[in-house]
């Protein structure tokens, strides 16, 4: 949880990606569905009506999805960070919650998910 009380949730981002430490697990992307909590001043926004005072959630959508074609790491735990880290170059974004879910990932179990949560003061 961050000091910032404003937050923006994107839950159940539709992402697919090669993700795996497995040789099967490298030939095809997967679901791997994305939850984000973007801490951030809401203030403006919420009083102003004005879109420019906010966080574009299509454009972290779209951003998320970039990461998940491109990256394919071995660890969701990597993708989790990378996500973290780039949506934190938006100075407005105080802090960020990231889960990644890798459903059917472990035999008998429904979902395995990492979650990670990274703020501005943690950057280099």
């Amino acid at each position: 949880m961050s000091d910032q009380a404003d937050c923006i949730m994107l839950r159940g981002i539709a992402a697919e990606a090669i993700v795996g430490v497995y040789d099967f697990e490298r030939h095809r992307t997967r679901p791997v569905p994305i939850d984000l909590t973007l801490w951030c001043d809401l203030a403006a926004a919420a009083t102003t009506d004005d879109v420019a005072e906010t966080i574009d959630y299509d454009g972290v959508t779209q951003t998320v999805h970039q990461i998940c074609a491109t990256l394919q790491p071995a660890l969701i735990e990597t993708l989790a960070g990378t996500i973290a880290a780039r949506l934190l170059e938006d100075a407005r974004i105080r802090a960020v919650t990231v889960t990644v879910h890798k459903p059917g990932a472990v035999a008998g179990v429904d979902d395995i998910a990492v979650r990670l949560h990274r703020s501005q003061a943690e950057r280099p």
